[in-house]
């Protein structure tokens, strides 16, 4: 049985602390940013058949080869990736995806006719990739700074993570790149372009509305509590960590220093959860622009 096991410092008890924290302003910032996204989806994207990954952008494909509904579609993948989700990932991590792979589609139903309130000509493929793109970014940021997702292909991610050794990084690299690839054989080379950009524009939003620029932010942690972090982060997280030997300048006496580099979305569950098992822990969070090689 692992060491948070075996004191206070219980897993569930960090994260539903962690989900309790100023609880009405992260649900509020997480119902906003649904839907931005889901505005976005309706005025910019699905119109003009852009893709930019995620179950969304497979409900645009889907809806072009059968004519389902794209709510609806969203709606059935997150109900089975859910499913998947609770037997492969367990419990805890399914219940956290379970709110956003229900509002969103909800959302996107409910704002499906609203270029019939909005009166934008949304023809213009350049326009419509750089306004939606941000759009959706800025929504996507309120949704994981407050620490939720909008399930889907985060629970694909996770599942790709642990059963093929990769990073996080590299599991959305994997499906998204998928889906966007597949889109031009479908809607051609100029949508297949065009959704490469709108998914760059959303990652860059929704990073600058987390925190700075980067995809990727490096923690450096001197603690007490050394394993009990540790095993917060690679046994709940899913992240590896580096321990360097350190001495201190002034008392000379030497410690350690953790090293994890994660991505951005999961800012927010890591600094949260270091408070909860060592309020007195020292540690600074700076931009990752570039991670090669682990995993």
């Amino acid at each position: 049985m692992g060491l948070l096991f075996k004191n206070k410092f219980k897993v569930n008890n960090i994260l539903e602390k962690i989900n309790k924290k100023a609880i009405i302003k992260r649900y509020g910032n997480f119902f906003i940013g649904c839907l931005l996204i889901a505005i976005a989806y309706n005025l910019f994207i699905a119109p003009n058949e852009l893709v930019p990954g995620g179950v969304g952008g497979l409900a645009i494909i889907i809806n072009y080869l059968f004519n389902i509904d794209n709510a609806l579609t969203i709606l059935i993948l997150g109900i089975i990736l859910l499913i998947i989700s609770y037997f492969i990932l367990g419990k805890e991590k399914t219940t956290a995806t379970i709110l956003g792979a229900l509002v969103f589609p909800l959302l996107v139903k409910l704002t499906e006719n609203i270029n019939v309130w909005i009166n934008i000509d949304t023809s213009q493929l350049l326009l419509s990739t750089v306004f939606g793109g941000v759009l959706y970014g800025f929504g996507a940021g309120m949704v994981f700074k407050a620490g939720f997702t909008t399930g889907g292909t985060d629970i694909i991610n996770q599942i790709l993570s642990k059963y093929l050794k990769i990073g996080i990084g590299k599991s959305m690299l994997l499906s998204d790149g998928l889906i966007v690839f597949s889109s031009a054989f479908i809607f051609g080379p100029t949508h297949f372009m065009y959704s490469i950009i709108i998914l760059y524009i959303i990652s860059i939003m929704s990073d600058k509305v987390i925190l700075g620029i980067s995809d990727s932010k490096a923690f450096y942690i001197i603690t007490n509590k050394e394993a009990e972090i540790k095993e917060y982060i690679i046994k709940y997280l899913n992240h590896g960590v580096t321990v360097f030997n350190a001495k201190g300048g002034f008392a000379k006496e030497r410690e350690h220093v953790l090293m994890c580099v994660l991505p951005t979305k999961d800012y927010y569950k890591l600094k949260e959860g270091i408070n909860e098992i060592d309020s007195e822990a020292f540690f600074v969070v700076t931009d990752a622009y570039e991670v090669f090689g682990g995993e």
